[in-house]
């Protein structure tokens, strides 16, 4: 079976680091900021969904963690930005971004029409250029930084059902690899964390299902579900300076399905 969470590593380099992490209100996102709390970052969050954002800050602000949530719709680029600003107030300019955000909603590749393939991707990517693009100065400036951006193995395994979303998470590797290069000469580092089929709330409420779950698992060479920790954990590694050579790379936490 997999550690207990009493066994994780801490990583010192990330005590009262400045953590911005978009799409943290709940599922993988959520347990990443709760990850970055527990390692004593100040870490901010941006998320549409304000009543599961604000009792999640909540929550972690009674144990005492330096967490700020800020709501803000990431299709909205001048929304990011202004969000980005007033973290980046708040906390100090991010040391860290991580680029979470996104929405698998299934579609039929017959029904998508020009506008909701571009709504899927602004919900799926575009965020995440314009994300690194406000924080890239600020880590210039510092001398480094890390960006971790969220990709999926549904690509990888040629998953159907929602072509836009793998559309935009295959082009999540690009944009890794790309920024990769031209941050680099500032120390700032950019990878990908391919997270499996993870079982977080929504996943488990929409789509698992018994005869799913056991294709899964059959798939995997590990013979356990995937749980939202194991991402979370993946991207403090990323993020720490235990990491300070890795760049323009994919890291799997999908028990080996691919």
């Amino acid at each position: 079976m997999p550690s207990s969470p009493s066994a994780f590593a801490t990583y010192p380099s990330l005590r009262d680091a400045a953590v911005l992490v978009t799409g943290g209100a709940s599922g993988i996102g959520m347990e990443i900021v709760r990850a970055f709390a527990g390692q004593g970052s100040r870490v901010a969050f941006l998320d549409f969904d304000e009543a599961h954002g604000a009792r999640l800050a909540a929550d972690l602000q009674a144990t005492g963690a330096q967490v700020r949530f800020e709501p803000c719709d990431l299709r909205d680029i001048d929304a990011l930005r202004r969000a980005v600003a007033a973290v980046a107030e708040a906390h100090g300019p991010a040391r860290v971004l991580v680029n979470n955000a996104a929405r698998d909603d299934r579609h039929r590749w017959e029904d998508v029409t020009p506008a909701f393939y571009d709504e899927r991707i602004a919900t799926n990517l575009r965020h995440m250029f314009f994300a690194i693009q406000a924080v890239a100065p600020g880590m210039i400036a510092a001398g480094g930084g890390s960006i971790i951006n969220l990709g999926s193995d549904s690509w990888w395994r040629a998953g159907g059902g929602f072509p836009v979303y793998t559309t935009a998470k295959a082009a999540v590797h690009g944009l890794t690899r790309g920024m990769a290069r031209d941050l680099g000469p500032h120390r700032i580092r950019v990878n990908t964390v391919v997270p499996g089929w993870t079982m977080t709330e929504r996943q488990q409420q929409l789509w698992v299902t018994p005869e799913k779950l056991a294709a899964q698992l059959a798939a995997q060479c590990l013979p356990d579900p995937l749980e939202p920790v194991y991402v979370a954990r993946m991207a403090l590694f990323l993020a720490s300076d235990d990491s300070a050579m890795c760049t323009a790379n994919n890291y799997m936490v999908e028990a080996g399905s691919i």
